[in-house]
C-alpha cells in the first residue's frame, strides 16, 4: 500500500469522473463556444453570487490574473508573509503586475482588519500606492486555518474606506465552507475577485475558476490569453470540475475527520514537538531536534508513506479524496513505530 499525503493535488479521477469527461460536449473555449466550460463558469459564479467566471488551468493563473486586474505596476499588495500568492507563485506579483509587497504576520496566515488598516501606505511620493489586499481561506501555511466571516467583513470595510480592492485565494475555500456557518454567497459579497480551485479537495485533475463581475471577467479573458491560458476544447477538463462540484463536496468533511485522527496520533508521539491545530485537511507538525526532518521523511517513505518538508524540522500531511480509512489506520499504526537513529 502506498499512501500519498504530500498534497490534496495528488488525487486521480474516478472512473465516474472520467466517464463524465469523455462524454462532455465541447467547443472552442477561446471563441467562448465550449458549452461545458460555459456551464461550469455559470455554476461557480452562481455559487458565489457573482456575475461571471473564467475557467483557467491553475490557481496560480487565476490568482495572478485577478491581482493584475486589481492593480497597476508600481503599486502595492498587502498579504500575509506566508501567503501562496507571495511564496509559491514564482515571483508573479513582481513579474506579472510589477507590485511591491507589504507582508504582514498573521495568526496562522490570517490577517486582522487592524493590521490591514495600519499597513496602508500614506499617499506620498515616497511610497508605492496600496492597491489591494489578498487573503487566503483556508490558509495553506497555517495548516488549513479558516477565517471567520466577521473578520473578513471588517477587512472589507477597511478596504472600501480606503479605496482598496480585495482578492481571495480560495484554493481550499470549500474546505473552509464545510466547517463554518457562512456560505459561498457570503464570501462572494466580500471580495472583488475569488480564485476557486477544483484540483485539490474536490479531486478534479486540472483547473481553477476566477469569479468576479462581468466587467472584470471580460478583461480577465484578455489577461488569460496573454499568460498563455487560452484553451480550446477545454470542456473535457471542465466536465471533471462539474462532476467534482456535484459529487465530491460531502467528502471534505471526511477528509477533515481523518486529519483530526492523524493529529491525535501525532500528539502522543515523543519526538513531536508541536502540531498546529487541525481545522480542515492539513496537518503541519514539528519534530524535535533529535529527529532530523529528512530522516523522518525517508523512514516514512520506506513504509510507503509520502509526506513533504514544510519548513525547518516541520512536515506537512494533507488528507484527500484518495486517502481512505484503511490508509488512515495504517498511517496511525506506523507513525509511533518510526524512530530516530
Amino acid at each position: 500500500m502506498t499512501v500519498d499525503l504530500r498534497s490534496d493535488t495528488v488525487t486521480r479521477p474516478t472512473q465516474m469522473m472520467l466517464d463524465a469527461m469523455m462524454s462532455a460536449i465541447v467547443g472552442d473555449d477561446v471563441f467562448n463556444e465550449d458549452p461545458t466550460v460555459i456551464k461550469l463558469e455559470q455554476k461557480i459564479a452562481a455559487i458565489f453570487g457573482k456575475e461571471a467566471a473564467l475557467f483557467c488551468p491553475s490557481g496560480t493563473m487565476t490568482n495572478q490574473i485577478a491581482i493584475k486586474l486589481l492593480s497597476a505596476s508600481g503599486q502595492e499588495i498587502i498579504c500575509d508573509h506566508t501567503s501562496h500568492v507571495y511564496l509559491y507563485e514564482g515571483g508573479g506579483l513582481a513579474f506579472n503586475s510589477g507590485l511591491a509587497t507589504n507582508l504582514l504576520i498573521g495568526d496562522r496566515g490570517r490577517l486582522t482588519a487592524a493590521q490591514v488598516e495600519e499597513a496602508i501606505k500614506p499617499d506620498h511620493v515616497y511610497y508605492p500606492k496600496t492597491a489591494l489586499v489578498a487573503l487566503e481561506n483556508t490558509h495553506n501555511r497555517g495548516a488549513g486555518s479558516i477565517y471567520q466571516l466577521e473578520e473578513i467583513k471588517a477587512i472589507r470595510k477597511v478596504c472600501l474606506n480606503n479605496n482598496l480592492k480585495t482578492h481571495l485565494d480560495g484554493a481550499r475555500i470549500f474546505n473552509a465552507l464545510a466547517e463554518v456557518d457562512y456560505n459561498a454567497v457570503d464570501i462572494g459579497s466580500q471580495f472583488d475577485t475569488i480564485s476557486v480551485c477544483l484540483s485539490k479537495g474536490l479531486g478534479a485533475p486540472v483547473g481553477s475558476v476566477l469569479v468576479a463581475s462581468a466587467e472584470l471577467i471580460h478583461e480577465a479573458r484578455r489577461v488569460r490569453k496573454v499568460l498563455g491560458g487560452g484553451m480550446r476544447q477545454a470542456g473535457y477538463l471542465a466536465a471533471a470540475g462539474l462532476y467534482a462540484i456535484s459529487n465530491n463536496l460531502p467528502g471534505l468533511k471526511e477528509d477533515h475527520r481523518r486529519a483530526k485522527v492523524v493529529e491525535s496520533t501525532l500528539s502522543s508521539i515523543d519526538y513531536i514537538d508541536d502540531t498546529l491545530p487541525v481545522d480542515t485537511n492539513i496537518i503541519v507538525t514539528k519534530l524535535n531536534n533529535n529527529f532530523p526532518v529528512q530522516s523522518f521523511i525517508d523512514k516514512l517513505a520506506e513504509k510507503q508513506i509520502k509526506v513533504v518538508q514544510f519548513g525547518k524540522q516541520s512536515v506537512r500531511m494533507v488528507t484527500h479524496l484518495d486517502f481512505n480509512d484503511e490508509m488512515l489506520d495504517y498511517v496511525c499504526r506506523t507513525l509511533p513505530k518510526i524512530r530516530p537513529d
